[in-house]
């Protein structure tokens, strides 16, 4: 078996109703134009406020994709 190499790239996603749906909205939002999704790992959870009231929920996330040589992988991820 030979080695693997994998890409990770940083996202954001937001939610008006928790974290987790911020996460999960960001990785499943992610899967439609980066294939081989390994893993999604959350950085950083923050919330946005207004007067003093909660607005949104934020998570960023650092999603690592098994890299394919045979593939331009940064352009695919340009087009979207």
């Amino acid at each position: 078996m030979g080695d693997s190499v994998y890409v990770v790239n940083e996202i954001v996603g937001t939610s008006t109703v928790s974290w987790e749906d911020a996460a999960k909205s960001a990785i499943e939002t992610a899967a439609k134009s980066v294939k081989d999704l390994r893993i999604g790992e959350v950085v950083t959870q923050d919330v946005t406020l207004e007067n003093g009231k909660v607005v949104s929920y934020r998570v960023r996330l650092n999603i690592s994709f098994k890299y394919h040589p045979d593939k331009v992988w940064h352009e695919e991820i340009r087009k979207h």
